[in-house]
């Protein structure tokens, strides 16, 4: 490289600094020290927190959460093909069937493994 060639580089690499320590500066100015949360009585009735919200969930949710999302894939795809269904015709109908069948195996597997049986 000639020595031309510095002066540029040199130029972003101090710019590039400047930024670095003007946004650190920034961060630091604005930061503000507060006490950490507490769970606050519920607003508008009902009851105060028993666990933290970071806590695990129980196994027997997850059943639960795939038919939900069995049900919810279902409609995601079932809106748009009610747009399409009439210029497409029979096939765009046979597809969605076969959608359908597919997801209701899902829910009857989930049926046979007990999702729906709360004891």
């Amino acid at each position: 490289m000639e020595s031309s060639d510095w002066p540029p580089v040199l130029l972003l690499l101090v710019l590039l600094v400047g930024a670095l320590v003007l946004l650190y500066t920034i961060g630091a100015a604005l930061t503000v020290e507060g006490e950490p949360l507490r769970a606050a009585p519920p607003f508008s009735g009902g009851l105060g927190p028993e666990e933290h919200p970071f806590s695990r969930f129980h196994v027997r949710w997850y059943p639960v959460t795939m038919i939900f999302l069995a049900f919810d894939m279902e409609m995601l795809f079932m809106y748009p093909w009610t747009r399409v269904v009439s210029e497409v015709g029979t096939t765009a109908v046979v597809e969605m069937f076969l959608f359908l069948g597919i997801l209701l195996a899902g829910v009857g597997y989930a049926w046979r493994e007990g999702a729906f049986r709360w004891s």
